[in-house]
């Protein structure tokens, strides 16, 4: 049954463009995944499986679009009764065999895999340990507006992770056919730079917290290390890892063999689309966390407590909100 589900799912998808080919059913396993998890939290007015769920999706749906070519031809096999071929090896990146992946598309699949396994797990021990989420506070009761928050972390799977579908959608060959590019080396030191210092910074403002448990200090805000640099330096750190992704996987998609790959004509148009579907990850990114969730909510809470305090007013005036200074 499961299986023939998943032939009529793969047939229903298999649109004459790559890109549609790849991008509607891992959208739709985005919303699938979100809702098998929402439904239960909502009943439970739970938010404890929020942040797990969401990186959880963007690894299966990573993993989904980098392996959807394989399921097909097994599919057309299994239709036609004969032996299905074996799914390519990560290896095959690095050899250059036929019918195997580009190494472009395992390097960015597996830079997302890599930052989705960290972060979820950092957010869900969070959590676990605080007990809740003070951002579901509001809504945790409303059934619709909690429905929201799902949806809504739907569609920030779906648009950050455009880039890398589109990617994962372009056949090899027509990767192989672009050398390696400044926007190549450019995106990926981007990405490793951002989640190098969101890592950081996250593991400063633990370390920060678990001295203040132990009542080692007693400072009421954290101002200092990464801290000291920007108001928001995790923030700024997830953005630029995002931007990497966007940049190393728009400079291959503007080349000619790779919008004929897609089914595009070359022109200022298939640019431009190629441009916007890469660059709808930061910029989407960027807006959640500095005009919707992150910043308004965190800065709203931490103005209730400390507004009052000098120090506090002193830190917020010397230090940038989100571009973190260097002197």
């Amino acid at each position: 049954m499961a299986s023939g589900i998943l032939h009529n799912l793969l047939q229903a998808t298999n649109f004459q463009n790559p890109f549609l080919r790849t991008a509607i059913p891992s959208v739709a396993a985005a919303i699938a995944l979100q809702t098998a998890v929402a439904v239960p939290s909502i009943l439970a007015q739970s938010e404890r499986f929020y942040d797990a769920s969401g990186s959880a999706t963007f690894l299966a749906v990573t993993v989904l679009s980098l392996y959807l070519p394989s399921l097909r031809v097994r599919a057309a096999a299994s239709i036609a009764e004969i032996p299905k071929p074996p799914f390519p090896s990560l290896l095959s990146a690095l050899t250059g065999g036929a019918g195997g992946f580009h190494w472009r598309q395992v390097a960015l699949s597996a830079a997302v895999v890599f930052w989705s396994v960290r972060l979820g797990t950092y957010l869900y021990r969070r959590v676990l340990h605080q007990g809740h989420d003070a951002r579901f506070d509001p809504i945790r009761s409303d059934a619709a507006k909690f429905a929201g928050a799902w949806a809504g972390q739907a569609a920030w799977v779906s648009l950050c992770l455009a880039p890398v579908l589109a990617l994962n959608a372009v056949p090899p060959a027509a990767l192989a056919a672009v050398p390696l590019r400044a926007t190549d080396v450019l995106g990926l030191a981007l990405f490793a730079g951002g989640f190098a210092l969101e890592i950081a910074a996250d593991r400063q403002k633990g370390e920060w917290l678990a001295r203040r448990r132990e009542k080692l200090h007693d400072e009421r805000f954290m101002t200092g290390g990464l801290w000291s640099r920007s108001q928001y330096p995790n923030y700024f750190g997830e953005c630029t890892l995002w931007t990497g992704i966007a940049t190393a996987a728009a400079g291959v998609l503007v080349t000619k063999p790779v919008q004929a790959g897609l089914g595009l004509s070359g022109g200022v148009l298939g640019k431009l689309l190629a441009l916007a579907v890469s660059f709808v990850s930061p910029a989407f990114t960027s807006f959640l966390l500095l005009k919707v969730t992150g910043v308004p909510l965190s800065e709203k809470k931490y103005d209730a407590k400390y507004g009052h305090l000098k120090d506090y007013q002193e830190w917020k005036q010397k230090t940038p909100k989100f571009f973190p200074k260097l002197f």
